[in-house]
């Protein structure tokens, strides 16, 4: 078990939080689902102990789907439900980015993070990654989509619960929201990070763009450490550790070098792929400063078309695309647990 980060209650560090919230009421929209039916399981702080871990199989038709566990403590017969959050992977690497080890450098596991904060974490490799099932797909949004169905059955037979928090970052972002549009009755409140609605005003995706034919053609890309480490330095350089992308890029390449092309090609050539109007759960979204993917004005659109009314968007500081790597991830914990564990709000 790693262990946790000493200056994360640091009031220095809280203070340095600067959002943008560009619409957050009590009130939600007739006819949605409301925050008090769907928060099933209250976060509480954790008793000290140790994490436990387990791993677990989905099957979507033949494919295997692999899945991963985190929690203080193994699960106990008729102890009280705690929320479960679940972390939803990008393009170009595996689950294991929500739980990196980085000895001399703190606290750079979320999942860690949040099973410390009361929550029964959950995470998994998608079609195409890391230990999951390989085919001649591309794994696109909608598979991931097929996947997050997959998993979600597993989440509920070995918990109880039939809805659930979701973290996605970058096209997990994309697949989190997708899911939440076509199972809206399993997702609970959703942490859309680094995610892009139709993609106006990218530079990423507009150079992206210019291989577009590529990935209409080809399954698989390539992918080597220098990819992966040009996730946390392309936008700003210095917004996230090199020790951190380096042991990355060390678990990752244990993978191989190639990667599926499907997101790639969703975010280049067919998005909005995630409809906002579609989308009836709570929504955080939240953008680094830096971040050369999702753009304000795309956001902000997005944002301002979600029907529910309980949402806000956060921009942080000193942070580029990748906020689980940032050095200032601890911010994007900060908004993540006020947003996961807000009061009920009252009906008006």
């Amino acid at each position: 078990m790693t262990k946790r980060d000493q200056d994360i209650s640091s009031p220095a560090r809280r203070t340095i939080l600067q959002g943008v919230g560009l619409g957050l009421t009590a009130g939600v929209a007739g006819g949605l689902i409301g925050s008090a039916e769907a928060q099933t399981a209250s976060a509480q702080p954790a008793a000290t102990g140790e994490i436990w871990s387990q791993d677990y199989w989905a099957k979507k038709g033949d494919i295997p789907l692999w899945m991963y566990r985190k929690r203080v403590g193994a699960p106990k017969s008729g102890e009280p439900a705690r929320p479960v959050l679940f972390f939803v992977h990008g393009s170009s690497v595996t689950s294991r980015v929500f739980d990196l080890n980085v000895p001399g450098h703190g606290e750079y596991s979320i999942m860690n993070e949040f099973a410390r904060y009361g929550f029964d974490c959950w995470t998994m490799d998608h079609e195409n990654y890391g230990k999951s099932g390989r085919t001649s797909g591309n794994a696109n949004i909608a598979s991931g989509v097929e996947d997050l169905k997959a998993a979600a059955e597993i989440v509920t037979r070995e918990t109880g619960q039939r809805k659930f928090h979701f973290l996605g970052e970058s096209s997990g972002a994309l697949r989190a929201g997708a899911y939440a549009m076509v199972q809206p009755e399993r997702a609970d409140r959703l942490v859309l990070a680094a995610f892009t609605y139709k993609g106006e005003g990218s530079p990423t995706l507009a150079k992206r763009a210019e291989q577009v034919e590529y990935y209409r053609t080809h399954n698989m890309r390539k992918r080597d450490r220098e990819m992966i480490r040009s996730i946390a330095t392309r936008d700003k350089p210095g917004t996230s550790d090199q020790a951190a992308v380096d042991v990355l890029a060390d678990v990752e390449m244990q993978f191989g070098d190639q990667i599926p092309t499907g997101t790639y090609l969703d975010m280049t050539a067919n998005l909005p792929v995630v409809h906002p109007e579609k989308v009836l759960s709570p929504v955080l979204l939240v953008r680094g400063e830096f971040d050369g993917i999702a753009a304000v004005p795309d956001l902000e659109e997005f944002f301002n078309r979600l029907p529910n009314g309980d949402r806000q968007f956060i921009i942080l500081p000193g942070t580029a695309h990748s906020v689980a790597l940032a050095i200032n991830r601890h911010l994007f914990w900060h908004v993540t647990r006020a947003f996961l564990t807000m009061p009920a709000p009252l009906a008006t």
